[in-house]
């Protein structure tokens, strides 16, 4: 996908926030619709802006949807549904920039330090019915190194930190194309990951 494309896909996003303050469904070109038919793995970041503090972040890790219909949900679910977070206020729409991850297709790995890419692989850990999930952006924002990277992902699916170790653990990892605003609806930029030796 090429940044011009990535910019169609945050507009909508950012209008399908909009209407859903009043109780509209967003319009969508046929264009786009068959442009983005695809389904993908597809998560929605809000950051504020210009202080870039977590807003919502949502998503599918499946490809369960058409790539446009799963940036609707996701955007949504983002503002209004992140139990870490109160609704996305109205008011608040203006300083919010979006950040739109595609996901590839999650493969087993196994979790020592020649399987994990910082910068390009996100993680997913899985035990039973309980699964942890963390973006490839989140290790390079807090500087993390790969043995860190999988304690947060054990974390942040409510086991212990180091449950990777657990044999009936499963731990996944995928990459993400990353596009995001530099400003409420402005520029939109691609994140460039990071590349590591096989």
């Amino acid at each position: 996908m090429d940044v011009k494309d990535a910019k169609k896909l945050i507009r909508l996003a950012r209008e399908s926030i909009k209407t859903q303050f009043e109780n509209k469904e967003p319009f969508v070109d046929e264009d786009i619709k068959t442009k983005f038919a695809k389904p993908q793995g597809i998560f929605t970041t809000l950051n504020t802006y210009k202080d870039h503090q977590l807003r919502g972040c949502i998503g599918f890790v499946e490809a369960r949807y058409p790539l446009w219909l799963g940036v609707i949900y996701t955007a949504r679910l983002a503002a209004f549904k992140d139990p870490r977070f109160e609704p996305l206020r109205k008011e608040e729409l203006d300083n919010i920039v979006i950040e739109l991850s595609i996901l590839s297709i999650p493969k087993r790995i196994t979790p020592d330090q020649k399987h994990i890419c910082i910068g390009k692989d996100g993680l997913i850990v899985k035990y039973g019915n309980i699964t942890g999930l963390l973006l490839p952006q989140v290790a390079t924002e807090y500087n993390m190194d790969w043995e860190t990277f999988l304690q947060h992902t054990c974390l942040k699916a409510g086991l212990p930190k180091d449950c990777y170790k657990n044999p009936h653990v499963e731990v996944y990892s995928f990459s993400a194309e990353v596009y995001k605003e530099l400003s409420p609806d402005g520029e939109v930029i691609k994140e460039e990951s990071s590349s590591c030796g096989t």
